[in-house]
């Protein structure tokens, strides 16, 4: 694939800006290497703050270029802006073509520092350390222009020392792959872990115990400093087979008076991977649940108050939350109504969007999170 040609137009992405950063500052800022068409500060539909990113139209591509070159990392109100060429077709951005990632960085790398670091093997699209309120939380993303600058990359850097720190440094893979990278695993195991076990179980007893799923490589119960059973051992089988015939017939049987747990033998790296996937899918749907769906009302009659918007939305669905914005005492003419399921959400602005409230149109649309 030809990527250079998907970034023809002379439109940049200007990101991790402050958010007090204005359409005019910027324009001053950018006008400086070249006449600038227009700039556009993404911000919440409803609260109108700044999402912290923007994009910058140039007249010509050369000068997007310059812009490009001398100006990124460029501190504006005292954070360093992060550019990049707007990547309005998505196939490029979640392909993973030429898409590298980055981990055990050291926590004084930054943005700038990563790009320095990584230039040096092709042109790069994007670069990013992701970051919490602490600070950087130890892994990035670089996105080459070629997929063979991202090969070059890994194999160079991939293992090597930065600032006493050892990276890894790998192909992108996008959540579906890792899932599917786990569930392979999970699917071919040969390593068993046992628990529950007295401590009167040593190894040769542990083999005896699951010597007849198959052929076994290894055995091995954990002992404290004094050689006494910890109560958990691991047993290697050459098959998989043989390990899921075991942990089948074996899982929950009573050995000794106690219920034996018996499962796939999992790196702490696995562990902590599945317990995350699991706790954020939790988040997630917990967020859901307690978000809602939140739709913003415009054009909204000086009249309309909360409760009249409640009465009339309240028609498609359980609502959470109503909010007429006000100023002073004054309606703003626009609110807020969050309903409890995206079918509600969807019936009312199928419904309601263009409807006369007192004596205005509606206009509504899904209300976007900053």
């Amino acid at each position: 694939m030809d990527v250079e040609a998907k970034y023809r137009q002379a439109s940049l992405y200007v990101g991790d800006l402050h958010a007090d950063v204005t359409e005019d500052l910027l324009f001053k800022k950018f006008s400086t290497v070249g006449p600038v068409l227009s700039i556009r500060i993404c911000r919440d539909l409803a609260t109108r703050r700044s999402l912290g990113y923007a994009y910058v139209n140039f007249l010509h591509l050369a000068d997007a270029q310059k812009a490009l070159d001398t100006m990124n990392f460029d501190v504006i109100k005292g954070k360093s802006i992060r550019l990049m060429w707007s990547q309005r077709d998505a196939y490029l951005r979640k392909s993973g073509i030429g898409n590298v990632f980055i981990k055990n960085l050291d926590k004084s790398i930054d943005n700038k520092a990563l790009y320095e670091h990584f230039s040096a093997f092709g042109k790069i699209l994007s670069s990013k350390v992701m970051t919490d309120d602490q600070g950087s939380r130890g892994y990035a993303f670089v996105h080459f222009q070629s997929q063979t600058a991202a090969d070059r990359a890994i194999e160079e850097m991939n293992g090597t020392l930065l600032k006493d720190c050892r990276l890894f440094v790998g192909r992108f893979k996008n959540r579906k792959d890792r899932e599917a990278q786990f569930q392979n695993k999970a699917s071919e195991f040969t390593n068993v872990y046992i628990k529950n076990f007295g401590d009167d179980m040593d190894d040769e007893r542990l083999k005896e115990v699951f010597s007849h799923y198959g052929k076994i490589l290894s055995v091995k119960v954990m002992t404290d400093a004094s050689g006494k059973s910890k109560g958990f051992g691991f047993v290697s089988f050459d098959s998989h087979e043989a390990a899921k015939r075991a942990v089948e017939d074996m899982n929950g049987k009573d050995v000794s008076g106690q219920p034996l747990f018996v499962g796939r033998a999992q790196k702490k790296a696995e562990r902590q991977a599945e317990l995350k996937q699991m706790f954020e899918q939790l988040k997630r749907e917990r967020f859901r649940q307690r978000q809602g769906v939140k739709l913003y009302i415009k054009n909204l009659d000086d009249t309309v108050d909360d409760d009249q918007l409640w009465r009339e939305f309240s028609l498609f669905g359980s609502i959470s939350r109503v909010k007429v914005m006000q100023e002073e005492g004054r309606s703003k003419g626009f609110g807020l109504v969050c309903f409890s399921s995206p079918e509600e959400a969807a019936k009312a602005m199928a419904a309601m969007n263009g409807r006369i409230l007192g004596s205005k149109p509606l206009y509504i649309a899904l209300a976007q999170r900053p």
